[in-house]
C-alpha cells in the first residue's frame, strides 16, 4: 500500500469520529416540547449560520503563518499528475476555521509554526518556508512518527503539533468535493437486490422457496410495503 492509500485508509476510519457532533440532552425535569428550529441551506439553522459568519470575519493566522502552513500541508498531502494537493482544497482555510471554532487548537498551531521556523533558523539560517524541500523534510521526518504506546501528554510538543496538522489536513481535504471524488465515495445509491447469488447458496446447500422468492425478490413489488401476520409470517 503506497503512502497516499495509507492516508486514505486513516481518513475513512477516523474522520467521522473526529468530527462528531454533540447534541443537548433534554432535562428530565420538564416535558415541554420545543419547536425544532427552521433549517436553512445546506441544512444549518440560523444560529449556526450566524456563528459561521462571525468566525469567518475573525482572523487567527497571519500571512506568514498561512504561507508556512500551506507548505506544510502540501508536504503532508502533495499533489501529482494524478492527485490534487492539500492547497487545491484550501485545507489551510479549513484549519484556520477549526482553530477559531476550537480555540484549544490555537496554542499548538501557532507554537508549532514558531517551532518550525526556529528549528530551520538553527539548522539552515532560514525560515521554514524559505528552505528547500529536502531541508523541510529533514526537519519533519523525525517528528512525523510517534510511538503509540507513549501517551500524548508525554510526547514532545513538536510531535503532537505535526500529528494535529496531519489529522486536520486529512480531514479538511477528504471532506471537500475534491477529496470525496478522489476516494470515489458516491453516498447511498439505490440498487436492485435479487437475492443471494446461486453459487453462494449452493456452497451452503440451501435454496430459496418459490413462495418466498415471489414475496421478497420480485422486483415488480419493490414499492410494496411488507406486512406480517400476528405470528410473524410474511404476508406480502
Amino acid at each position: 500500500m503506497d503512502r497516499r492509500k495509507s492516508l486514505k485508509s486513516i481518513v475513512l476510519g477516523s474522520v467521522a469520529g473526529g468530527l462528531a457532533l454533540h447534541g443537548c440532552k433534554p432535562s428530565a425535569e420538564t416535558e415541554e416540547l420545543v419547536e425544532s428550529p427552521k433549517m436553512t441551506y445546506p441544512g444549518r439553522v440560523p444560529l449556526e449560520e450566524e456563528l459561521i459568519a462571525e468566525l469567518q470575519e475573525e482572523e487567527f493566522l497571519n500571512p506568514h503563518e498561512m504561507a508556512t502552513l500551506t507548505i506544510l500541508c502540501d508536504l503532508i498531502l502533495p499533489g501529482s499528475e494524478e492527485f490534487k494537493a492539500a492547497s487545491d482544497a484550501d485545507v489551510v482555510g479549513f484549519i484556520e476555521f477549526m482553530a477559531k471554532d476550537n480555540p484549544r487548537y490555537q496554542p499548538d498551531l501557532r507554537g508549532g509554526l514558531m517551532w518550525l521556523d526556529h528549528k530551520c533558523n538553527t539548522e539552515f539560517a532560514k525560515e521554514f518556508k524559505d528552505c528547500t524541500e529536502e531541508q523541510q523534510k529533514s526537519i519533519l521526518d523525525p517528528i512525523a512518527y510517534y510511538d503509540p504506546e507513549i501517551p500524548g501528554n508525554e510526547r514532545p510538543f513538536e510531535v503532537n503539533f505535526f500529528s494535529l496538522v496531519r489529522n486536520l489536513t486529512m480531514t479538511g481535504f477528504y471532506t471537500t468535493k475534491i477529496g470525496i471524488e478522489e476516494i470515489g465515495y458516491k453516498g447511498n445509491m439505490p440498487n436492485v437486490w435479487d437475492g443471494v447469488p446461486d453459487d453462494v447458496l449452493a456452497q451452503h446447500g440451501v435454496a430459496y422457496e418459490e413462495e418466498w422468492l415471489a414475496k421478497c425478490v420480485d422486483q415488480s413489488k419493490r414499492g410494496v410495503t411488507a406486512e406480517w401476520d400476528d405470528n410473524g409470517n410474511l404476508i406480502t
